[in-house]
């Protein structure tokens, strides 16, 4: 059955987050709306009046919620619809100060979580019984996941749609938006000292697309700062600077991204897999997906191959 997907739109919602989700999710595989607390013209942060026609009711036949930012101060009428649907075991989602609503519904206390890091202080002090993260890009708590702002709702919703329908379909629709098709979620939202802006920008460019078609192989740090005529100190923080990652962190989630759209995509052996994303055997590549998916290949496989049919939400 297709993925109903409800996004919930306060008043001034930012126009950004409607256009995200709007690109990413209102796709003929899955059922998509847009509701508010009352059926009529809501007017978002850029002043323009949009005609929404469905209410709160819509959460009632959803598969996931998106809650959308717009204020720190949400109705009462959305937080308790927004447990009646969590207590339904419909999936639940927000990104920068939507976040405030899960949290004003009593739903992430005790549990980990982050918004825009610009809010971070003021979410932490109004629900103190939420475990606030603000360093993260997003975090998956199961049945809630929670992410930062602005552009970081990309990445939540991309991440949604590689849990929910995998790879493929995450990779396909990143590829439609010119995006990096995954960052971690314990990726910090910012990086204080700004990336140099001389030749080593380009030089990174090059060694991580040299690395990427090149996953087969066995590629060390050292190897990678040589590419970029770097000492390996140097590259190690020039390009956690630039992404986010270490080498190693960042060649791993490469590694595993390529793994999941082959098992998706391909009927190739498992050990052939494990072969063409640099991995010695499948023993390797299976302890290394069980930690990252909590599943083995080929249980992957049988759940999001080309194929088959995307399982139902978790």
């Amino acid at each position: 059955m297709p993925m109903r997907v409800v996004a919930y739109a306060p008043p001034n919602v930012t126009a950004l987050s409607l256009g995200i989700v709007n690109e990413i999710f209102n796709r003929p595989d899955r059922h998509f709306a847009i509701c508010t607390d009352h059926p009529g013209a809501l007017r978002t942060d850029l002043g323009m009046n949009l005609p929404i026609d469905h209410g709160l009711d819509t959460f009632k036949a959803a598969d996931l919620i998106l809650c959308l930012p717009g204020t720190t101060n949400p109705t009462e009428e959305a937080q308790n619809a927004l447990k009646e649907a969590h207590h339904r075991g419909t999936l639940i989602a927000a990104h920068c100060i939507g976040v405030f609503l899960p949290a004003a519904a009593g739903l992430l206390d005790g549990l980990e979580a982050t918004t825009h890091w610009r809010f971070a202080d003021q979410l932490a002090q109004r629900h103190p019984e939420v475990r606030v993260k603000p360093e993260s890009l997003y975090i998956d708590q199961g049945q809630i996941v929670t992410g930062a702002g602005a552009a970081a709702g990309i990445d939540l919703c991309l991440h949604l749609l590689r849990r929910e329908y995998g790879s493929a379909a995450a990779n396909a629709i990143a590829r439609d938006l010119v995006t990096p098709p995954h960052r971690e979620g314990g990726q910090r939202q910012f990086v204080t000292a700004p990336v140099p802006g001389d030749g080593d920008d380009a030089r990174l460019t090059g060694v991580i697309a040299w690395a990427r078609d090149n996953l087969a192989e066995r590629i060390s740090v050292e190897e990678l700062a040589a590419i970029a005529l770097m000492s390996p100190r140097s590259f190690a923080r020039r390009f956690k600077a630039a992404t986010g990652a270490t080498p190693h962190a960042w060649l791993l989630a490469q590694r595993l991204n390529l793994a999941e759209e082959l098992l998706e995509t391909t009927e190739l052996p498992v050990e052939e897999v494990a072969r063409r994303v640099g991995y010695g055997s499948a023993a390797v590549l299976r302890e290394q997906f069980v930690l990252r998916r909590g599943v083995p290949p080929r249980d992957y496989r049988r759940a999001f191959h080309r194929n088959g049919e995307a399982p139902a939400p978790s």
